[in-house]
């Protein structure tokens, strides 16, 4: 079986820490990978906001997530705390990918590394459109 493999940016420019809630536990007793997708939502949410951005305003237009692959390294469980490493990177015409660094704050070990493929998009017109030159400027 072919396995997803992701190679990392060198250098993060965010990072936010997660506290692990007693919900995002699954009935293994740890971190469910549905709750891991949930975490980097979070995580982006935060990185955009930190660059007053946010997924319905990203220097006006809106944000859609085309794929992600995540590659689970460890468990997460109650109380633990993460974080998550975030930046931009492979800008195309309309899109780009935001890379994902999982660490656990306590012991500093990688719980999962993953990649989003975000698409621009106009919600109004419920079409694709450019990645803003704007948005150039700031991340590349």
């Amino acid at each position: 079986m072919n396995r997803a493999r992701l190679d990392l940016p060198k250098e993060f420019n965010f990072h936010v820490s997660i506290p692990i809630r007693i919900t995002d536990i699954n009935y293994g007793g740890h971190v469910g990978n549905d709750t891991v997708l949930t975490l980097l939502h979070e995580a982006r949410m935060k990185f955009l906001h930190h660059y007053n951005y946010s997924e319905m305003d990203f220097s006006g237009v809106g944000l859609i997530m085309k794929d992600v692959t995540i590659e689970f390294k460890k468990e997460l469980f109650y109380g633990d705390n993460v974080d998550v490493y975030v930046t931009t990177t492979n800008f195309s015409r309309v899109a780009f990918d935001m890379f994902y660094k999982m660490i656990k704050s306590e012991d500093k070990i990688e719980v999962a590394i993953a990649r989003t493929g975000m698409i621009c998009y106009d919600y109004k017109m419920k079409k694709i459109v450019s990645v803003p030159a704007s948005i150039l400027e700031t991340f590349q």
